[in-house]
């Protein structure tokens, strides 16, 4: 028995010690044997593997030193690969990084350009303070390269050194150098200048690294349609932050960049829009501005018809943009109509800017459209389908009656949730148009039976008091809701109730004397809700002891009520419209709200105390000044403040 249980004991550590073996030869052993092969081919196979793991998210950081030795190579791909895998692993391993400054400087002299240009990106990119002492000399070099693909690499190398640390970059001239690429012969070189200027303006605001001045506007109008996309979106936001010495220059520019309103880059469209919308203030000749405001109507109506996240992104700035010219797009009301494969979220925006571009002309139109989405399975966009016809019958006057028209044809199709909605929206009308359209009333009470939320309820009982003349049954109904006064929980149909009750004892006090007293005693003896209490304590006071002067307040005069208003503050929209194309516009928030710049990630607290404020070089009547705060191009959701004043989600770059 025991020699049986020693032969066992025996198996296990032989298999333990085989499980161990293997685990020490696991992928990382295996990869750093194939990495220091003497055949090429399978070293090269093996980088591969390490940036794919890397990819993944598998730690190849053991394999630092093995993967440095096959620096010294001619293959590009692999060199490729090779900087890729130490910009990854670089933090972390900062001295082993020092092993690669021989082969970096080598490179940054090699005859081909491509590999110059190369070594030069990831010795900037490496972002480790060892490094930056061996960058400076082959840096200057590559600033001055006959090739432009070298140059163009090397200006924005700078902005990197320039992160990492401002004086070094501006002690060895680095900085200077990238100011007088902006003379350079080639666009793309002058693009890239712009935009490392731009990064580094934002990076260290107090250094006052750059400001564009009237000698360098021509010879950036001129690259800025040469260059690629990207290389515009910098010029033309470098433009459009620039104050015109006067109006001529300033007419010169808009003309000069009128002809990027045709490319097919939105956000080139947007930035283009954004300068002319900012020069705006610049221009006073009537007739230019109208040319240029018609000639902005094509390309915005263009981006309608790309995909729905660029319609998405083209709608958020149309409604920014429709906020300082209401009247741009009222002629192609129709291109914003839904279609029935729109997105939800296209959809909402369409119908937002549908309502904001109507004009008296076409509200007969549009109101057919919405009482067509409102015949639509969606409940929440027949929802904001016909709260749409409401806000175009408050709008305009003449409109009212087609509205309030439209939702009485609504209300007949008997579906619940649209009953319910157009109660609400009838009553926003009646409130913003007090005596008149009060026939609609008696028509609604015929689909009581359809209204369950409380918002619904609530609108309708208060269209029962206010037009209690009108329906002949009123006493019934009111009686019904009050019996169910302890079922209901919501407190705004408590007060529609209450107040109904009153202003019909009012106005009939032999039939409602009754009803008002039952009313009162049911919400003071029986609601816990002191809001409710209260009220019916007030009016119960008060028509003790005074009727007339109870009557005078329940049916004193009261003024239209006005729908919430959608519009952005003067002076988060004149913000916006600085930072138009951007994220900022998307959100409708301003970038200092969810951008991290480099102050705050130095640890610097973020100052959120200056949103919705105009840029401190702004003057008051819109002229551009200092560029407004970046949004790096990144997306985030909607964002809100704690109250410790700090943004809830904030995007770090």
């Amino acid at each position: 028995m025991n020699a049986a249980i020693q032969t066992n004991i025996a198996r296990l550590q032989i298999m333990k010690a085989k499980v161990l073996a293997a685990l020490r030869k696991g992928e990382n052993y295996e990869l750093k044997t194939e990495l220091n092969s003497e055949y090429r081919e399978r070293r090269k196979e093996a980088v591969r593997r390490v940036i794919a793991n890397m990819t993944v998210g598998k730690d190849v950081s053991g394999l630092f030193t093995d993967v440095l030795k096959n620096m010294h190579t001619d293959d590009l791909e692999i060199k490729k690969l090779i900087y890729l895998y130490l910009i990854n692993y670089a933090k972390t391993q900062p001295d082993l990084v020092i092993l690669a400054i021989n082969t970096f400087v080598k490179d940054a002299e090699d005859s081909n350009p491509l590999i110059r240009a190369l070594a030069i990106r990831t010795m900037g990119c490496l972002h480790v303070q060892e490094v930056l002492d061996y960058l400076c000399n082959p840096l200057s070099k590559c600033l001055k390269d006959a090739n432009p693909y070298v140059r163009k690499t090397a200006v924005m190398c700078v902005a990197k050194v320039f992160d990492l640390d401002a004086n070094v970059a501006e002690e060895n001239g680095l900085v200077d150098a990238v100011r007088a690429a902006l003379s350079d012969s080639n666009t793309m070189v002058v693009s890239n200048a712009v935009s490392s200027l731009a990064e580094m303006n934002e990076m260290s605001p107090q250094h006052n690294v750059w400001r564009l001045e009237s000698q360098s506007i021509s010879k950036l109008l001129t690259a800025v349609n040469e260059c690629v996309e990207w290389g515009q979106i910098a010029i033309l936001e470098a433009l459009a932050d620039y104050a015109p010495k006067d109006e001529k220059e300033a007419e010169n520019i808009c003309e000069r960049v009128l002809p990027r309103l045709q490319h097919a880059n939105g956000s080139v469209v947007l930035t283009t829009v954004r300068l002319l919308l900012r020069y705006e203030s610049f221009v006073r000749r009537a007739d230019l501005l109208a040319r240029f405001s018609k000639k902005m109507v094509p390309p915005l109506v263009t981006l309608l018809s790309s995909e729905p996240e660029i319609q998405y992104v083209a709608l958020r700035n149309i409604n920014i943009i429709l906020q300082r010219h209401p009247r741009l797009l009222s002629k192609e009301i129709h291109v914003f109509f839904c279609r029935y494969n729109d997105p939800i979220y296209v959809k909402y925006e369409k119908l937002g800017i549908l309502v904001r571009i109507c004009s008296e002309r076409n509200t007969e139109t549009l109101l057919n459209e919405l009482k067509e989405y409102a015949k639509e399975v969606d409940v929440e966009f027949v929802h904001h389908a016909i709260l749409a016809i409401s806000r175009v019958g408050i709008r305009y006057e003449s409109a009212a009656k087609k509205a309030i028209g439209t939702l009485t044809e609504l209300v007949e199709t008997k579906v619940d949730h649209v009953v319910q909605d157009v109660m609400v929206a009838v009553a926003e009308i009646l409130r913003h148009y007090p005596g008149k359209f009060e026939a609609v009333v008696p028509t609604l009470c015929e689909y009581i039976d359809y209204m369950a939320e409380p918002q619904a309820k609530a609108s309708f009982i208060w269209m029962l008091g206010e037009y209690s003349e009108q329906v002949k049954n009123i006493s019934s109904i009111l009686n019904s809701h009050i019996e169910s006064f302890m079922e209901e929980e919501d407190a705004s149909v408590h007060l529609a109730i209450i107040n109904s009750a009153v202003k019909f004892f009012v106005k009939q006090p032999q039939k409602g004397q009754t009803l008002v007293l039952k009313a009162l005693k049911t919400a003071t003896e029986k609601c816990a809700n002191p809001d409710v209490r209260d009220r019916a304590y007030i009016y119960w006071r008060l028509m003790s002891a005074d009727p007339n002067a109870a009557r005078a307040v329940v049916l004193a005069d009261k003024l239209p009520v006005e729908p919430e208003s959608v519009d952005l503050s003067p002076a988060l929209l004149k913000e916006l419209i600085c930072e138009l194309g951007r994220v900022s516009s998307v959100l409708q928030k301003p970038g200092s709200t969810f951008v991290y710049k480099s102050m705050e990630k130095a640890g610097v607290p973020l100052d959120s105390s200056g949103m919705g404020q105009d840029d401190a070089g702004d003057s008051e009547d819109g002229a551009p000044g200092a560029p407004a705060a970046a949004d790096g191009g990144a997306i985030a959701g909607g964002t809100g403040a704690t109250t410790a004043g700090e943004p809830e989600l904030l995007i770090s770059f």
